[in-house]
């Protein structure tokens, strides 16, 4: 029938997250029924009649659909899926870096929730809550026994409803009540500080729709405190990705302008392009270059990357980008490997639903494929001064059940690396079994003055000596074989 399906302007490049873009993919929608397998058809209908009329209880005819749907578009590949309800909200409000809650940012301590700091101007901050305070309850419900997951989905909810937290503070040694009226939270996925005199740290936690601006104005900070900045320490570990433009903004910010960024290569052939460092590349949605302001001393100031497994897609952009221009020295440890966009389609038939479909793979400049690889860095650098010692658990694209090839030669199973993970993973619990056992000491938070990767990202931008890792191993890239 030739018609048209416009297949909407979300792209996702985050390993958790989403990504917005303005760019519209289209594709011929293959409507006619003489295009579709018939009797693959006709047995999903004799499938979902079978189940309608035999299950055990009854049924929701229109959840069977959902989950129909759900488990097509899931079988394809960890990345793909479909939206709706509390998924699709969620996953808006993830790339819009906007949420309604109390305004903390968390992480467990046996077994309780621990603000690590509450976000500036929020509702929690107003409250008096403080970094290092232990929430014991949310509401009537104990923390103990709840997920981190668990944690914060009671926390949110409508926006001005209240929320009792019951918080224990060290310091205080006491236990008290503080009772919050929920808001809109706008995420921090920047932050910055100068680390020494002459030495800049920024940390990009994520890309979303603020991350930009936010950027733009941490970096202009961190130049008003010393405009003759040495270094800077650009932090991308744990880095799940998001936008696409963000990404490819964040690379422009330090690249001459008009070099390849990133290229996109997929099915169909407006999914093939390549994406430079010019303002019609990031700024798509605005009628103005959010570089604009920046210092030219940004453009040559030394730098070194950060990464680690929890780098992934956005976040391998702008480590592969500067790479392979070499900008910046990357150091750290092999990436995630996420190497593939998804696109989300707003255009379905039931409101508030979506499917966000992988559409392509991305390639560095030098077009090399992240894809089940990721990006090896120059250094290869530990956790902490005494080792790896959570490295070898961290999961990555490539062992992930249905995840794509690097588009570059079939895969080769990395056996060795699977042992690696099991090995320390009966370590760990060797260790924790022991009688009096001391608990394992957790890599320090990142920009603190605990941070090894941190100092040794500082020393190679002094000229000093660089604690190399002994033990990181990369993970070998898929090779063609011959069948």
């Amino acid at each position: 029938m030739g018609a048209k399906l416009k297949v909407a302007g979300w792209v996702v490049v985050g390993a958790l997250a989403g990504g917005l873009t303005t760019m519209q993919l289209q594709a011929t929608a293959r409507s006619s029924m003489a295009e579709l397998p018939l009797e693959e058809m006709k047995q999903l209908a004799v499938v979902f009649d079978v189940v309608k009329r035999n299950y055990v209880e009854p049924v929701d005819e229109k959840k069977l659909i959902r989950d129909a749907i759900a488990g097509m578009v899931s079988g394809l590949d960890p990345h793909s899926q479909y939206l709706e309800g509390k998924g699709f909200t969620e996953f808006r409000e993830n790339v819009e870096g906007k949420f309604v809650g109390v305004g903390i940012e968390i992480s467990m301590e046996d077994g309780l929730v621990k603000v690590v700091t509450p976000i500036e101007d929020t509702p929690a901050f107003k409250g008096g809550i403080k970094s290092g305070d232990l929430i014991t309850r949310i509401d009537d419900t104990a923390v103990r026994g709840l997920t981190m997951d668990q944690a914060v989905k009671r926390m949110r909810g409508e926006i001005n409803t209240k929320v009792t937290l019951t918080v224990y503070r060290k310091a205080e040694n006491r236990t008290f009540p503080v009772t919050i009226t929920r808001a809109e939270i706008r995420t921090q996925s920047v932050k910055a500080k100068m680390i020494e005199p002459g030495y800049g740290w920024l940390r990009v936690s994520q890309f979303q729709v603020p991350t930009v601006g936010d950027f733009v104005k941490k970096l202009n900070d961190l130049y008003a405190q010393d405009p003759n900045l040495k270094g800077l320490v650009l932090d991308l570990r744990n880095d799940p990705g998001g936008l696409l433009d963000g990404a490819i903004a964040v690379s422009a910010a330090f690249l001459p302008q008009g070099v390849t960024v990133v290229s996109m290569r997929g099915q169909m052939p407006q999914s093939r392009h390549e994406f430079k460092a010019v303002p019609e590349a990031y700024s798509r949605r605005s009628n103005f270059d959010p570089l604009k302001g920046l210092p030219e001393a940004v453009k040559k100031v030394p730098m070194v990357v950060l990464v680690n497994e929890g780098s992934a897609s956005a976040s391998e952009i702008v480590a592969g980008a500067l790479q392979d221009h070499k900008r910046a020295v990357i150091m750290g440890a092999q990436t995630f490997g996420k190497g593939s966009v998804q696109t989300e389609s707003r255009e379905l038939i039931i409101p508030n639903t979506s499917v966000k479909l992988t559409t392509a793979r991305y390639y560095t400049p030098s077009g090399k494929s992240i894809q089940a690889r990721g990006i090896v860095p120059d250094v290869m650098l530990d956790e902490t001064a005494e080792g790896n010692i959570f490295a070898a658990l961290q999961m990555r694209e490539a062992d992930l059940d249905k995840h794509l090839n690097s588009g570059q030669g079939p895969e080769v199973k990395d056996v060795a690396r699977e042992k690696a993970r099991e090995e320390a993973r009966k370590k760990l619990e060797a260790e924790a079994a022991k009688a009096g056992a001391q608990p394992l000491k957790r890599p320090a938070e990142f920009g603190s003055a605990e941070d090894f990767q941190l100092t040794q990202a500082l020393n190679h931008l002094k000229g000093k000596p660089v604690v190399v890792s002994k033990s990181a191993v990369e993970r070998k890239p898929e090779t063609s074989t011959t069948n």
